[in-house]
């Protein structure tokens, strides 16, 4: 990792501890990280599941969902994205669940709630590896253009009155789709003080995407109301409360004192920065 002053160290649990944490949820405030290294775990066959499905009541599909996820086994996890009604189209929803097994009994079973939350309109199953799920995001170089606004939320259950103000939001046309990512699972095995990553215990992750700041902030206000925290790398809005929402107050007592020994002069700032602490002379 190189540091604001040019220096270049090894962060590990051994070595800095207090930048091994910092990296791990604030990393972009702290240096540039030049090199990983990763543990993995091999993963079997998987059943990957892609659903298209009406969602004429949006909300009653989106507290469905939710409801779905949190009763799933935990070798389930559940993805979905959902945007406003096209002229002569019902409302819906993409639904991509993944099942960490090879049998395919057990793959069906898992995906009955999730198949049962409305009329199917599209759908595949499949049994395949991991890896090739993840290489269905390989499409070469990006070419994309604007510059679209996002807001995001962590919550801990898709509550009626939540569904409700998510639905209004796709109403209202402030925003082109809704993403909904179900957490637990490996993340909230991990203590929320482990790393700077703090809101490890939320149960879902949602993030949506508009073109108009000032729309978008406004129809998200009934949503944030519901959040308790969001997650940086689905957030545009750089305004400064956006630190305080991604951090709890112990945490980000922590990161500013981390960063003031690493980068007092806040070399590293484009980015939701954290202020280093201010020294009180008497």
């Amino acid at each position: 990792m190189v540091l604001a002053d040019g220096s270049v160290v090894r962060v590990d649990a051994e070595s800095d501890p207090d930048l091994f944490w910092a990296v791990r949820g604030a990393g972009a405030n702290m240096g540039v990280v030049t090199s990983f290294d990763f543990e993995v775990d091999e993963v079997g066959e998987v059943g990957w599941a892609q659903l298209v499905i009406e969602a004429s009541d949006p909300a009653a599909f989106l507290e469905g969902w939710g409801a779905a996820v949190q009763a799933a086994p935990r070798d389930v996890t559940s993805f979905l994205i959902m945007s406003g009604a096209r002229p002569g189209q019902p409302p819906a929803a993409i639904v991509m669940t993944m099942v960490d097994s090879a049998d395919p009994d057990t793959v069906i079973e898992r995906l009955q709630p999730f198949a049962q939350l409305g009329p199917l309109l599209q759908q595949s199953v499949q049994l395949t590896s991991y890896a090739q799920v993840m290489a269905n995001n390989e499409h070469g170089p990006q070419r994309g253009a604007g510059e679209p606004v996002t807001r995001s939320a962590l919550v801990d259950r898709i509550t009626p009155e939540l569904a409700a103000a998510m639905a209004r939001v796709l109403a209202s046309g402030a925003t082109h789709f809704f993403s909904l990512r179900a957490l637990g699972g490996a993340v909230a095995d991990v203590p929320d003080d482990a790393t700077a990553f703090a809101h490890r215990s939320a149960a879902f992750s949602i993030a949506t995407f508009g073109s108009n700041e000032g729309r978008l902030a406004a129809a998200w206000a009934d949503i944030a109301a519901h959040s308790r925290g969001l997650y940086l790398s689905f957030e545009t809005s750089l305004r400064p409360e956006r630190i305080e929402e991604a951090y709890p107050p112990a945490t980000l007592e922590r990161l500013r004192a981390i960063k003031s020994r690493v980068d007092p002069q806040s070399l590293f700032r484009d980015n939701f920065a954290i202020a280093a602490e201010v020294a009180v002379t008497g």
